[in-house]
This record gives C-alpha cells, sequence and structure tokens, in this order.
C-alpha cells in the first residue's frame, strides 16, 4: 500500500514525497484512515513506528477541508509530555503541512519565555502542540482559547499519567468542545490509560500494532552486572572509554544522578553533559544541538529525554539505572540503531534489580546476553548464574532468578574480599540485605564510593544499595524524592508559576 491510498489531500501527499518516505508504517495504514473518517481512536503503537505521522497527516488533512475563520482558535491540539517531543511534533506538523501556505503553529512549553509564546498566540493558529502544564498556564491567563479544537491528539498518554499531568489533562478537555475527535497514543490500552480514554472518548476504535523493539535487529542488548555503585562507576568509564563507541546517551534514574554523573565523567576527561527536566529549556536546547553537532560525546540523561532524541550518531545507550518501566526501557534503546545504524544497549543492574530485568526481557521477547569485562568482573553471584557471553574469559555472572531457600542474596561468610574466587551464596553468616552495603561482621573493612563520599547518595536508583532496612517509596509519590530530597524524573511536584 502507498500513501496515495490512504485518503490523505494532494498537497500532503506532495510534502510526504519531499521527505522521503514512499511506504506507510503499519500504524498509519491502520489509523490514517479512520482518522480521517472521523473516529475516535485508541492506538497502541512502539516507538519508532511512525505514530508521529499517524495522527499529523489526518489532522492536517481534515484542515484543508475549509480554513479557519478570522480571530478562530486552534482547530488542532497536540498534547505530549516532554519540551523535546512536543517540538519535535511542530517540527513534523510544519513539514508535512509546508503546501498549505496559511498554516501556523504554536509550540506552548515550559523552560520557554512565556510572553513571546503569548505573542504566538496573538495571531491566528491552526495547530497547538502543547506540554500540559503549560498549556494550563495560558488557559488561567486567558490567553488562549479552546473552544474551536476540533482535533485533540493525546501521544504518549501512559507517560502523561506517570508523570501525574491526570488533572491537567482533565481541566484541558473541558475546555474543549464535546464534538471534538479525540486520538489517543500510548504505549499500553489498559489500567489508568483505558480509565482516561472511557472518560474522553466515544465509542473509539482500537488500535495496536505488536511492541517490538525498534530496528531490534540493529541493536545489540547486554546486561552487566555491578556488585555496588563504586563498581558500576568503573564500569561507565571502562565502556566510554571504548574505541568502538562513537556518541552514547547514559540514562540515569534522578536529575541530581545525571548532574553527578556527568561532572565525574567530565572529570576524567570525557565530553558530557546532563540532560534532565529542570533545565531551562534554552540550556535543553543548546545541549542537544551540541549532540546533534557531535561537539558532545556523551549525553547523560533522565527518562525525559528518551522521548525526542534523534541522533543519527549514537552507538550505545548505557543504563546506569534500569528503568522503572519496561516501556521506557524500549524508549531508551531506541536512541540508537537509528536510520538503519548498528547499535549497542547496555543495562547496568545489582542484585535487587533483576525483578525488573526479567520484565523487560518478558516485554521485548528476547533475553539480554551477561558481558563482563576483564578485571571488572562482578564478584556477587547468584547459586544459578547466567553464562556471560563475552569479555570476561567464561567466568560467570548474574542469573536471572534468586536461588531458592535462605537469603537470596548474601556473602560467603568465609571470605569477603573480592577476588578470592569465593562465591556469593544463599547460605552464611553475616549476610547484607541487597548483597552489598555495609559488612556486619564485626572490625571488618567499609568500602567506600566513589569521590570520597561515606555512603552512596546519588548515581542513580539507590533502592539497589540500600543504606539500612527502610522500604522504597511508592513511585512518583507527591511529596518529592524517594531518598534524601532526590526526587525521581517524573515524579509530580508543587506547580511554580510557569510550568512544563
Amino acid at each position: 500500500m502507498t500513501f496515495n491510498e490512504l485518503g490523505l489531500n494532494e498537497l500532503l501527499l506532495q510534502a510526504i514525497e519531499t521527505t522521503g518516505y514512499t511506504v506507510p508504517t503499519e500504524v498509519q495504514v491502520k489509523a490514517i484512515p479512520a482518522a480521517i473518517s472521523g473516529a475516535d481512536l485508541m492506538v497502541s503503537s512502539h516507538t519508532g513506528s511512525g505514530k508521529t505521522a499517524a495522527f499529523t497527516l489526518p489532522s492536517l488533512s481534515r484542515l484543508v477541508e475549509r480554513k479557519p475563520a478570522p480571530g478562530a482558535g486552534p482547530r488542532v491540539l497536540v498534547l505530549t509530555p516532554t519540551r523535546e517531543l512536543a517540538q519535535q511534533v511542530e517540527k513534523a506538523v510544519k513539514t508535512y503541512g509546508r503546501n498549505l501556505r496559511w498554516l501556523n503553529t504554536a509550540c506552548l512549553v515550559g523552560g520557554a519565555p512565556f510572553f513571546a509564546q503569548v505573542k504566538q498566540l496573538q495571531r491566528p493558529v491552526d495547530v497547538v502542540v502543547a506540554t500540559p502544564g503549560r498549556l494550563i498556564d495560558h488557559l488561567t491567563r486567558r490567553k488562549i482559547k479552546l473552544s474551536d479544537v476540533e482535533t485533540l491528539v493525546l501521544d504518549e498518554a501512559d507517560r502523561m499519567l506517570d508523570m501525574g499531568f491526570v488533572e491537567d489533562i482533565e481541566t484541558i478537555v473541558a475546555a474543549t468542545p464535546a464534538s471534538r475527535q479525540t486520538l489517543l497514543f500510548s504505549a499500553t490500552l489498559d489500567g489508568v490509560v483505558g480509565n482516561l480514554a472511557s472518560k474522553l472518548q466515544r465509542n473509539p476504535q482500537r488500535i495496536e500494532i505488536a511492541p517490538t523493539v525498534e530496528n531490534r535487529g540493529n541493536i545489540e542488548q547486554r546486561l552487566m552486572m555491578a556488585d555496588n555503585l563504586v563498581h558500576k562507576t568503573r564500569l561507565l568509564e571502562s565502556l566510554l572509554g571504548d574505541d568502538g563507541r562513537q556518541q552514547a546517551v547514559v540514562f540515569t534514574a534522578t536529575k541530581r544522578s545525571a548532574e553527578e554523573v556527568s561532572l565525574s565523567l567530565q572529570e576524567k576527561g570525557f565530553s558530557a553533559a546532563a540532560l534532565h527536566g529542570d533545565m531551562h529549556q534554552t540550556a535543553r536546547n543548546r545541549t542537544l544541538d551540541k549532540l546533534r553537532q557531535g561537539r558532545i560525546d556523551v549525553l547523560v540523561a533522565t527518562d525525559v529525554a528518551a522521548r525526542g532524541i534523534d541522533v543519527a550518531g549514537i552507538s550505545h545507550v548505557i543504563n546506569f539505572d534500569p528503568p522503572r518501566q519496561v516501556e521506557d526501557y524500549v524508549h531508551r534503546i531506541g536512541r540508537t540503531g537509528r536510520a538503519g545504524r548498528d547499535g549497542i544497549a547496555i543495562t547496568m543492574s545489582g542484585p535487587r534489580e533483576m525483578g525488573i530485568i526479567r520484565a523487560i526481557e518478558r516485554f521485548t521477547g528476547k533475553r539480554m546476553d551477561v558481558h563482563t569485562i576483564v578485571g571488572l568482573e562482578p564478584t556477587l553471584r547468584p547459586t544459578s548464574p547466567r553464562r556471560p557471553s563475552g569479555g570476561g574469559g567464561g567466568k560467570p555472572g548474574y542469573g536471572s532468578g534468586r536461588p531458592s531457600g535462605g537469603s537470596s542474596w548474601s556473602r560467603d561468610s568465609r571470605d569477603s574480599r573480592p577476588g578470592t574466587g569465593k562465591g556469593w551464596s544463599s547460605e552464611g553468616q553475616g549476610a547484607n540485605r541487597g548483597g552489598f552495603g555495609r559488612d556486619e561482621r564485626a572490625g571488618a573493612p567499609q568500602e567506600r564510593p566513589a569521590f570520597g563520599r561515606s555512603e552512596p547518595r546519588s548515581f542513580g536508583d539507590r533502592s539497589a544499595f540500600p543504606r539500612d532496612d527502610r522500604a522504597p517509596r511508592r513511585e512518583g509519590s507527591r511529596d518529592g524524592a524517594r531518598f534524601g530530597g532526590d526526587r525521581p524524573e517524573g515524579a509530580r511536584r508543587p506547580r511554580p508559576a510557569f510550568r512544563d
């Protein structure tokens, strides 16, 4: 099937031809005709499947039918969870609508000058792409009206709900006409996303594309086990020193971790920079531009950056902290292997993170091969280890499941020193919770973490490296951080004057 058979306007077909696309993807074949007909849609599609065009093209095609009246508000509204994704969607709208001379767009995101956006809205605007928080700011100040919206698009709806935007979304939807068309795109259509869809849509047509890893044939997925924070840091530095690396994206669990890992790498001589949600939009744009220009070799980012980075030169994605959601893993590793190139995705894991590793393998349908680095092999091992597939001379690594009976991860009490060949088992006295941290035996030396700190304070998800018996708090809690005031990226926070 070709784009000519999908019922699109001729002006849009001419624009598509200039982009070089000739054959529509599966989600485009199913979603575009249904959206042009005016039906509400619930679409589940993996990253890199062409979903942006799947809602942009039919929305523009319906706009071509008639021009808006002078002074009217936007007729297409697209909500996205992050600034980078909003900018990417607006760019796609301009690309596909290049032959629509009258088309005006506006991108309303946090971190950008508020009154410059107000000036944009003073002219007739046809398409608005926005993050929920900043759009609410414009609504409450009566700088925009949504009474003329004909098509509402919720892109990455699951991510917006994870970030705590449900109340903002409901407020925005209430300001739009009940007769609007609603297109909802999400990695999953069940649970809270399904509940939201039932409130917003009328008899929606459901379209599900089987979840697969983007260009999975071009991405080699590896698993590396880390004993503790110090070991993780040394593994990261060794991986980034590989001669075969071009550019790399390192993902951390928190904003502060991204800053500290980036600073540490800079001190080691790497050309690194951080990217996270607390940065001003100008600084985020500048950092991404440097990455695209090759002036930055290593980008240390939170999950917010997993959606919206499209740089062909990224050869490695390193999950310094495993993602909290399996869907985020697909978005993370999709930053490499772009444009048909080969890529490598490496995930670092401690023993208490093996549950999410197994969930990721079930979700992707592919098992990660365990790799080691000579001289940096892990000393922690379960009783039923996986066999490493490279780099470590055949030493056993970590397994995919916990051993049965006794404590799941503990140290052989006879010798706790690394490199002695004494394995880790489910038995023994003086075991630590989680398998590492302070050794409880009297007189045992305590291993200090990197950078001279007495206790691990950041560098990722500290639930993997516990200091005491406190249980980690529920993800996404409203009152701030999980540990020590370090709020996970995407957690709900009090509204500032101008928000994302």
